[in-house]
Order: structure tokens, then C-alpha cells, then sequence
């Protein structure tokens, strides 16, 4: 019999199980801006891409701002539409289009 275990309690050679001393945690689902949009809304490369500056936003395309641009480059993903001079977004509905079509190829 250990001297903490009339301390804390317990009964000698009780034992605890081993989850009960893990501090339980709520699991969280992280929904996309991208899921909750209609398909006629517009969304920012930063709503997108994921950045290493904010990993904790999640974005529905799973490569980086750089690759993004080259595929729009490429023409291998829809190109952007400019509502300002330094507004530059996409129709939700043409990028829904594109991952389904890559889903499917």
C-alpha cells in the first residue's frame, strides 16, 4: 500500500482505469466557408487555399496559394474574375464544377 493512496481515498490495490485519467476532449468538426455558400456566390483565394499562416480555417482545396495560380496559368482551373483592382474571386459554382470533374476523373 502506497502512502497517496490512503491520501486521495483509495482502497489498497484498488486500480483506475486508464481512461478515466485522460482529460476528455470534445471533437470538433471544422465546416468550410466554401460548404456553406450558394453557388452563385464569389470566394477569395484565402477561402480556397489553406495557408500555414491559418491552419486552423480550414479550405476546400487541398494545395497552396502558388499551385493555385499555376493551375489557373495552366488553365487547368477556372480563371478568376476581377471585381476591383485589387479584388480577385471565383464563382463558387465553376470551382464546384472543377472538383467534381476531378473527382470523377
Amino acid at each position: 500500500m502506497h502512502k497517496n493512496d490512503t491520501i486521495r481515498g483509495k482502497k489498497p490495490g484498488a486500480l483506475t482505469p486508464i481512461a478515466s485519467s485522460i482529460p476528455a476532449t470534445k471533437a470538433t468538426i471544422h465546416q468550410s466557408v466554401f460548404d456553406a455558400l450558394p453557388d452563385s456566390a464569389f470566394i477569395r483565394e484565402s477561402q480556397l487555399v489553406q495557408s500555414p499562416k491559418r491552419p486552423e480555417h480550414p479550405a476546400p482545396l487541398p494545395f497552396s496559394a502558388p499551385t493555385l495560380w499555376r493551375k489557373v496559368a495552366a488553365g487547368t482551373f477556372p480563371k478568376p474574375i476581377k471585381l476591383s483592382e485589387r479584388v480577385t474571386c471565383w464563382k463558387v459554382s465553376e470551382v464546384r464544377a472543377w472538383m467534381t470533374a476531378q473527382a470523377m476523373a
